[in-house]
């Protein structure tokens, strides 16, 4: 968007100064009243529960170094399919990844009550992805709930990733996160829960590298101290457009309807060929595929040159890290991740010669 390319370049003078790791007051109040609109969070204090952070890929990355002491049995729960991020975490901060299904047939949701006690009972950090990468599916207030009551019993912290909630389709049904979950309970001090958001999704931005953590204080403080060292500290000039960037829905609300418009003509285009549903949110597209994901995908891009993610890319075979490969069933498998991120035109392309590889199958 025009009104943040044009920030950045009015504040180039902050590239003078080294920049605090606390980010600019001016960022993190628009943070903080970003959250009461869209979640209802008047509570929040900008000081102490909001931090920038240079995107939520590294953030999410460095988090789990935070809250995780290595130990042979630690473990870190994760969705099934998930974003890569929350693996390469848990294995670096010296814990195993613990994976949970997520299938069609319970609409793409992870069925919490499935864990074991034991697993629990070892979980040092649980990932959640809502709305899900690359599911598009959002959790609920029940789901909420549960991890809530799950987290109170066995002491681990709820990262929740968030950086697709402002990608959605109905404009008066708005995905609710982890914090708003906790404030519709009462629990104003959002404890052990910290949710990751992005402009780079929200606003167009990802080489802006810009987002926020926000959550429990005494969680975030650790984690500050963590970030003092790790210098990832955001330039003044981000920091400056970031917080018109948070302050402006109109760009926001454009960026839903060009999406909307995409999910329609291409859903048209697949309707009868291609075994797939729109997602709750996110700008995803998960597709059965009618063969191999892997030969699906690069069957496409050598008869028709569309590129697509095979899922097995984004899953495991396996729903324990100590269980033997192939012993329990691949949700990535016969699944293709769609990106529509490409203009309305070259999406509209693509997904004819999408039809054509299916039909011709």
């Amino acid at each position: 968007p025009a009104l943040i390319t044009d920030a950045l370049a009015r504040s180039l003078g902050g590239l003078a100064n080294y920049p605090a790791t606390a980010g600019v007051p001016e960022l993190r109040a628009a943070i903080r009243d970003w959250l009461a609109r869209r979640h209802g969070l008047s509570r929040l204090d900008a000081r102490t529960e909001v931090l920038p952070i240079n995107g939520s890929r590294e953030a999410l990355f460095a988090f789990a170094q935070t809250v995780v002491d290595p130990a042979p049995d630690a473990l870190v729960v994760c969705p099934n399919p998930f974003y890569q991020i929350y693996e390469g975490a848990a294995l670096l901060a010296g814990a195993h990844p613990w994976f949970l299904g997520q299938e069609a047939a319970q609409g793409y949701r992870c069925n919490w009550r499935s864990v074991p006690e034991d697993v629990w009972r070892r979980t040092k950090l649980l990932f959640v992805c809502s709305p899900g990468n690359p599911t598009g599916a959002v959790m609920d207030q029940a789901e909420w709930s549960l991890l809530f009551d799950l987290s109170d019993r066995h002491g681990f912290v709820i990262a929740s990733d968030e950086c697709y909630s402002e990608i959605y389709m109905d404009e008066a049904a708005p995905p609710a996160g982890l914090l708003q979950a906790c404030a519709a309970m009462g629990r104003h001090d959002y404890r052990r829960c910290v949710v990751f958001h992005s402009l780079s999704k929200r606003s167009n931005l990802p080489g802006l590298r810009s987002g926020f953590v926000a959550g429990d204080a005494d969680v975030l403080a650790r984690y500050y101290q963590y970030r003092t060292y790790h210098g990832c500290a955001m330039a003044a000039n981000v920091g400056e457009a970031s917080a018109l960037a948070w302050r402006d829905e109109a760009h926001v609300v454009a960026n839903r309807a060009v999406y909307r418009e995409k999910f329609e003509r291409v859903l048209g285009i697949f309707d009868g060929a291609l075994d797939v549903t729109a997602p709750d949110a996110s700008f995803y597209l998960w597709p059965r595929t009618p063969i191999p994901e892997v030969e699906f995908a690069a069957r496409l891009f050598a008869e028709e040159h569309v590129t697509v993610l095979p899922g097995s890319c984004l899953s495991r075979a396996t729903l324990r890290h100590d269980a033997p490969l192939g012993s329990a069933p691949d949700p990535g498998a016969h699944r293709v991740r769609m990106a529509l991120v490409a203009g309305h035109d070259e999406c509209v392309e693509a997904a004819p010669r999408v039809r054509r590889v299916v039909e011709r199958l």
